[in-house]
């Protein structure tokens, strides 16, 4: 038997930089977190907000691949971005993790992802 998938909802604080306000399903989830190239990114930002080249360097992965999956991770409402000016004019992209668990149950042949974001 092949469980069926759902999504559990949450309150998720939105910020201006947002593209989608949906919830991401337990199917995405598990999609996103499932790739190992975006997990790397993911715990980059996790530990502390990285610009994406730093992100990319930690997460040992090409510059183009962790914007792809910082993007991927932002859609989902798993991350967030903040555009800063650095002291040389330049404009840059700032990316923080907003979730503090992600909790993954099975029940009665149903699988369940529950996302908590930090306040």
């Amino acid at each position: 038997m092949v469980p069926q998938l759902k999504t559990t909802g949450s309150d998720r604080p939105t910020t201006p930089t947002e593209e989608s306000s949906d919830e991401p399903t337990t199917a995405e989830i598990l999609e996103l977190l499932g790739n190992e190239h975006t997990r790397r990114v993911f715990e980059a930002v996790a530990e502390r907000p990285r610009g994406g080249r730093a992100v990319a360097e930690t997460a040992d992965v090409s510059r183009p691949t962790a914007y792809r999956r910082l993007n991927d991770l932002r859609d989902a409402g798993l991350v967030t971005t903040e555009m800063t000016i650095g002291e040389d004019g330049h404009h840059r992209e700032r990316f923080e993790a907003v979730v503090e668990h992600v909790d993954i149950s099975v029940d009665g042949g149903e699988m369940e992802a529950a996302v908590s974001r930090r306040r």
